[in-house]
């Protein structure tokens, strides 16, 4: 046997390549990892961005009655050092206003979200006993990824007139029955619309004539809604389920009810008030319109009213094919319960958006596996290339193989790593082939031996380039912060894919080099011409003096390349930005702004919008928040719930449709919308990060010491939004500072009250009864999705000013008797500031 052979016998690995010669063990690994790496293709879930755990709960606290500032002293301090106690919280976040304070925790990433949400839950149950007897409710919310909605589908009416958005809510909650019976979907929210309520607008002249108080007619509803269960009656040697009581059935029943009793005649409910059955009273808007760029929007072309469906699936749940099955049933649920006056539009789909970026990504995938082989049989021939091409699927098919093994989805992150891999992976197989190739040109020994002497040759080198690549990326693993998690796939399949290569280069390329290469003879190496690789080379090397001035060349070129982006000539960023399908406009108002002044300033914003081409539909959502994306779970968009807040949710025109990416887009639109940023009007378009979320792009926290007095702290956020606002290239500067809002506050003559029997708890009751309004029960009918309430309201012309609300008649409990007499009678509204709100972080 020739000295070629004998490294077999001395190495572990020449013995594994003379082993899988024999052709049994790469065709068993070559078919297992294109049989895996199918199925997995195939089955694992498929999303657009990578799963991140963010373990977040919000504590809602409510302390009605207390100023910010006693809140904070008494509540939202302690009870931030005692979440503080909790193992894993990496910042305690707070907003405290008048009444109420909202205390976020947030856990380092990677926390496990049961343990986290458990030891909340622990801590705040253990430690009841503390809560002040200021606080009247508290709950905690956990903040969860799954939240967020997969498919966000919006009915809207060409005919106004005959369905409205009373019609539109009653439609959508019959679809979220059914929609909740689809495998893997999670919450189902609807968003928009008004429900349905027994209306009962009280009048207040009607009521002071027949002795009536609002309270009183409270307690009278109240207590005819009540149906009890009694007991078992046996009679008769049968056991009889007893009842006691009846519910109020429709508003008839209710227009009879006796509510009190004067001089021995009955006062009716009908007779002291105005009862209908219908829409609760507006206190948002949503609607819907189309822009240039949608296939109807010559066919409709005004602003309809709009119910949004948000459906989000469960953990771990394929995106794909939960949204193709919510697809699938509003289609059919669209042809069976609406009318044909009824339309959905879908606002949402990131089951079709994955499903197309994974596409795209794996054609792409594909074209960089064609494109290097191509290179490769133009520069080796074609056999070198045919081995090469065939080692690259098999890599790729264990890798997928692994991820769907170790829990990760297929998404852009992971095919972006795929993808970088490629120019990795191929070097051992195109390294083996070459070398092999070579050994064959020799015309030493055996193909066999000629095979396991050329791997043997590059062994070292195959080796220690694997273990550099897997020190390069594996750091990318101990990223912090959410960035950590959102690159975990880089981390992980980069490594393993050029591990997979080394294998493969040492089991699959030997066997297939030995059936597709045949000896070169070497007059035919000798005679020919020299390649192009050594006709560009030899002149570099020639001499010492060229070699330097190489050298010195690729230093110059390698300074100016780092200076690029020093002299900002290249813009320096960790992800590149993606081509969205959909953005958002962010409107805040003056705090003391109305629902109709926002509402004007959004179909201003909205008209501005409309000229881009590029724009498809946009959906406005005015007091309410639109369905939260990734984005907005983060920056709590859902908890935007006030009259001078609004948001649109833009989608564009499909990808294939436009020239410009989203982000040029959101240029021009941010550059359209800037006329709208004044007189205290805040207006910023937000798109969806290429990578994980974040509060915003850059954040200025203003922190002060323990006696720092906090309007000092908002007068420095002031001067540091001027001084951003001079920076270049910073847009959309925004703060935590609020405007002043107007505040009236009834205060009551207590000495009057008391010597009138009425309490300062009745005054303020009837006065939230009058201007909030009052649910005095549920009207319970079995074919409704929802409990219909019956709320106690003043109507709005007599809740317009503070000299109506005054004219609210209370009884006066005297020693002669009960007598009416009115709220300005027992004291007067005062006018001041709602207090600002307070935040803190803890560090």
């Amino acid at each position: 046997m020739s000295k070629l052979s004998e490294p077999s016998k001395t190495h572990l690995l020449d013995r594994l390549v003379s082993y899988s010669l024999q052709g049994g063990l790469p065709l068993f690994f070559f078919i297992l990892s294109l049989s895996l790496g199918i199925i997995a293709l195939i089955y694992t879930p498929r999303e657009e961005e990578p799963q991140i755990v963010v373990p977040m709960a919000n504590v809602l606290v409510s302390a009605p009655g207390l100023s910010a500032r006693q809140i904070e002293k008494q509540v939202t301090q302690p009870l931030e050092k005692l979440l503080s106690q909790i193992t894993g919280v990496e910042n305690v976040y707070s907003r405290t206003v008048s009444g109420r304070t909202i205390v976020t925790l947030r856990f380092f990433v990677g926390e496990d979200r049961e343990d986290a949400l458990l030891n909340v839950y622990t801590k705040l149950y253990s430690n009841q006993d503390k809560i002040p007897a200021s606080v009247s409710n508290w709950l905690v919310k956990p903040v969860e990824v799954d939240d967020v909605p997969i498919v966000v589908a919006g009915l809207w009416s060409g005919n106004p007139d005959l369905y409205g958005d009373y019609e539109l809510r009653r439609f959508a909650d019959e679809l979220t029955v059914e929609l909740q019976q689809i495998t893997d979907t999670n919450q189902i929210n609807v968003i928009g619309g008004r429900s349905r309520v027994l209306n009962v607008q009280l009048n207040p002249q009607s009521m002071m004539a027949r002795q009536t108080d609002a309270l009183e007619v409270t307690r009278a509803i109240r207590a005819a809604n009540q149906l009890l269960n009694a007991g078992i009656l046996v009679m008769a040697n049968t056991s009889i389920q007893l009842e006691a009581g009846d519910f109020v059935g429709s508003a008839e029943q209710l227009r009879d009810l006796v509510v009190n009793r004067v001089d021995g005649l009955p006062v009716y409910l009908k007779d002291i008030a105005e009862i209908s059955d219908g829409p609760i009273e507006t206190d948002h808007y949503s609607w819907l319109s189309f822009a240039a760029a949608h296939p109807l929007a010559k066919q409709f072309s005004a602003d309809y009213p709009l119910v949004t469906l948000a459906v989000a699936k469960k953990r771990g749940a394929n995106a794909v094919t939960v949204a193709e099955d919510v697809h699938q049933n509003l289609s059919r649920l669209s042809q069976e319960l609406l009318p044909p006056e009824v339309h959905i539009e879908f606002l949402r789909d990131y089951g079709q958006t994955a499903d197309d970026k994974v596409n795209n990504l794996v054609s792409s995938l594909g074209f960089a596996v064609l494109t290097v082989v191509l290179f490769i049989g133009i520069f080796l021939g074609w056999r070198p290339a045919l081995v090469v091409g065939l080692a690259i699927p098999v890599c790729y098919g264990a890798t997928l193989a692994l991820d769907m093994a170790f829990g990760y989805t297929i998404n852009r992150v992971t095919l972006f790593a795929l993808i970088l891999a490629l120019g990795l992976l191929v070097d051992d197989p195109i390294t083996g082939i070459d070398n092999i190739e070579r050994y064959m040109r020799m015309g030493i020994g055996t193909l066999h031996e000629n095979v396991i002497a050329a791997m043997a040759e590059i062994r070292p080198a195959l080796l220690m380039s694997t273990l550099t690549i897997i020190l390069a990326f594996i750091p990318l693993a101990f990223i912090t912060g959410m960035m950590g998690p959102y690159m975990a796939p880089m981390a992980f399949n980069v490594p393993v894919a050029v591990t997979l290569s080394t294998v493969v280069a040492f089991i699959v390329t030997p066997w297939l080099a030995s059936k597709a290469l045949k000896p070169t003879e070497k007059s035919a190496i000798e005679g020919a011409a020299p390649g192009l690789y050594i006709r560009l080379v030899a002149p570099c090397i020639a001499s010492r003096k060229a070699a330097w001035s190489l050298i010195l060349l690729t230093l110059a070129l390698f300074s100016l390349t780092v200076l690029l982006p020093v002299l900002r000539m290249v813009p320096l960023k960790l992800l590149p930005f993606d081509n969205k399908d959909e953005m958002q406009i962010v409107i805040d108002m003056p705090e003391g702004s109305t629902l109709e002044q926002t509402a004007a300033v959004t179909r201003q914003a909205s008209a501005l919008a409309a000229r881009l081409p590029e724009i498809r539909s946009q959906a406005a959502y005015v007091g309410i928040p639109s369905a939260i994306d990734f984005n907005g779970l983060v920056r709590q968009y859902d908890y935007r719930v006030a009259p001078h807040l609004a948001d649109i949710r833009l989608t564009l025109a499909p990808k294939a449709e436009r020239e410009h990416q989203s982000h040029a887009i959101l240029i021009r639109l941010r550059a359209l919308l800037a006329r709208l940023n004044k007189d205290g009007i805040s207006i910023k378009v937000v798109e969806v990060p290429p990578g994980p979320p974040v509060i915003s792009t850059l954040v200025a926290e203003i922190y002060g010491d323990t006696l720092t007095n906090y309007a000092q702290q908002r007068q420095a956020a002031g001067i540091v939004m001027q001084r951003l606002a001079k920076e270049p290239f910073v847009v959309d500067i925004d703060s935590s500072v609020e405007a002043s809002q107007p505040r009236w506050r009834f205060q009551a003559d207590k000495e009057k009250a008391a010597l009138s029997g009425i309490s300062t708890q009745t005054l303020a009751q009837t006065l939230t009864l009058a201007n909030h309004g009052h649910v005095a029960g549920y009207l319970n009918l079995e074919r409704e999705v929802q409990p219909i309430p019956i709320e106690l309201r003043l109507p709005q012309h007599d809740r317009s000013n503070a000299q109506e609300l005054a004219e609210l008649p209370v009884k006066a409990h005297t020693p002669s008797g009960p007598v009416m007499t009115s709220l300005a009678e027992l004291g007067e509204f005062v006018m001041s500031e709602v207090d600002s709100a307070i935040y803190h972080k803890d560090l």
